[in-house]
């Protein structure tokens, strides 16, 4: 697991804000994942939630120079094996199972798992994680709520999703308990369907500065 945390780690330290992508057509999943790179946002997650994620994260995986992969909204064992065989680097749950634990158990690809709730938190360290994805982060109570957890669940690292935006998204980074955020909004639909690349690379370039 040490490996495996320290390799998630290092991931998620290359950003202040890993982003979120829904990918509806496999063809905009290179020059988008080019122009977030190219604005220094290096670990992106592509969500399992359309038809043509899992090409999204092949063509990627095997054409975006200095892109680390990342698949989100996996949900079972099936998914974490798709998504691995695709070129996937690291995993994201939104929530966490035995059956996805015992999946991360047994491949070399980490996992970010998801809580919401002290008592979660408590039963992922027991299973031996302690970066965790903290979902859905504005809905669960917030910055205010992680910055509770910081004292009594010592040692616990974040990476607060959901609701986060550059409105908010200094204050999370803020907490010792954070190691980065997730956010959507450096990849608008709008600009994705319009192929406004250099938008986007402007968007991941001022979300590096969020860190400052």
């Amino acid at each position: 697991m040490n490996d495996k945390t320290d390799r998630l780690l290092a991931t998620l330290k290359l950003q202040p804000v890993v982003p979120v992508l829904v990918i509806d057509d496999a063809r905009a999943a290179v020059p988008l994942a080019r122009a977030l790179v190219a604005g220094g946002l290096k670990a992106i997650e592509i969500t399992l939630r359309t038809p043509a994620a899992l090409e999204a994260i092949r063509l990627v995986a095997r054409e975006v120079e200095g892109a680390v992969t990342g698949a989100g909204t996996i949900l079972n064992a099936r998914n974490y094996d798709e998504a691995v065989d695709a070129g996937a680097q690291f995993i994201v749950s939104p929530g966490t199972t035995q059956e996805l634990l015992d999946a991360a158990r047994s491949s070399s690809v980490p996992l970010l798992p998801g809580a919401a709730t002290s008592s979660e938190v408590m039963a992922l360290r027991e299973e031996g994680y302690d970066v965790l994805k903290f979902f859905p982060a504005e809905q669960a109570g917030g910055a205010a709520y992680l910055k509770a957890l910081s004292s009594p669940l010592a040692g616990t690292l974040f990476c607060p999703t959901g609701g986060v935006s550059p409105e908010n998204a200094r204050t999370y980074l803020s907490l010792p308990n954070v190691v980065c955020v997730g956010g959507s909004w450096v990849a608008p639909k709008a600009m994705v369907e319009a192929g406004d690349w250099d938008g986007i690379t402007r968007l991941a370039s001022e979300a590096m500065l969020l860190a400052q």
